[in-house]
């Protein structure tokens, strides 16, 4: 008789063969195509304690495990002022999962507590200058975030219907304040459909909104209200019944853009207007 699998080993089975084609391709694919990850790379991966965070993390140490090309890698968990609930279920879920996490405490709920204008933004903003100080201090040149393909293309739609710009969320950046660092999303391909699929054919529950301010969907899937994102997620959805190809479209538009039909844009700070472009044609 073979030897009993532990949870975890089943757990990166699933990974490699039942989701090969809707997780493990696309996650490879992603790595590839924007060039993710190159020799002598150590890259923390940063974990929130979300399904997306802790399914990054298994992908990025099955890559670890089979990839050519030698890199390092931290699992770097930030508390920012979790409930105890929810710090002992991210760590539970470490464990279940066999991720050796590295944890550090800040302040940051408590400092945005008393802000009243967009304390979310505030926060996220906090939380990515601590990932990127911490993963520097620990000699990082990389941090790995969990954001998917669902992730891109709503935030195409939003800043279009909210912010009244053309913008898109990038596989991979450099760190404006933290210099010789840099941000890459190895989910990018990966939608999110199938990131949920995983997480319940495996039976795992992971927090969602840990934020202490909306603990009423913390241990719950596609929370979150009333948010411009819950709506354009709505929305998609509902286009989706009609044309199926509708969020491969959004995602491969932000790969074609065609910058001779638009009337502004941005590049590297500076804004161009096509009237310059067509006043200077000669």
């Amino acid at each position: 008789m073979g030897r009993e699998l532990e949870a975890h080993q089943l757990i990166e089975r699933s990974i490699i063969k039942k989701y090969r084609k809707d997780i493990w391709n696309p996650f490879v694919t992603a790595i590839k195509r924007y060039q993710l990850i190159e020799e002598n790379d150590n890259i923390a991966v940063c974990i929130s304690g979300g399904k997306d965070s802790m399914l990054l993390a298994k992908l990025m140490q099955q890559m670890h495990k089979h990839s050519d090309v030698a890199f390092k890698l931290t699992f770097l968990v930030m508390d920012p002022g979790y409930n105890p609930f929810n710090r002992q279920k991210i760590e539970n879920n470490a464990r279940l999962l066999n991720i050796p996490i590295e944890v550090f405490e800040t302040d940051i709920f408590d400092a945005v507590e008393e802000i009243e204008q967009s304390p979310c933004y505030l926060c996220a903003r906090m939380r990515r200058g601590h990932l990127y100080s911490k993963a520097k201090e620990l000699g990082c040149n990389k941090i790995a975030l969990g954001h998917h393909f669902s992730d891109v293309i709503e935030t195409t739609v939003m800043g279009m219907f909210y912010g009244a710009q053309i913008q898109a969320m990038l596989p991979k950046l450099h760190s404006n304040n933290f210099e010789g660092m840099a941000l890459i999303r190895p989910m990018y391909c990966i939608h999110e459909d199938s990131i949920i699929s995983w997480k319940n054919y495996n039976k795992l529950t992971f927090i969602q909104c840990a934020c202490r301010f909306t603990e009423n969907c913390s241990i719950a899937d596609n929370a979150g209200g009333g948010s411009k994102r819950q709506v354009v997620k709505g929305i998609i959805k509902k286009l989706k019944q009609e044309n199926p190809l509708i969020e491969k479209n959004i995602f491969n538009s932000i790969h074609e853009v065609n910058v001779d039909t638009l009337i502004g844009f941005k590049h590297r700070g500076q804004v161009y207007d096509f009237l310059d472009l067509y006043n200077n044609k000669n």
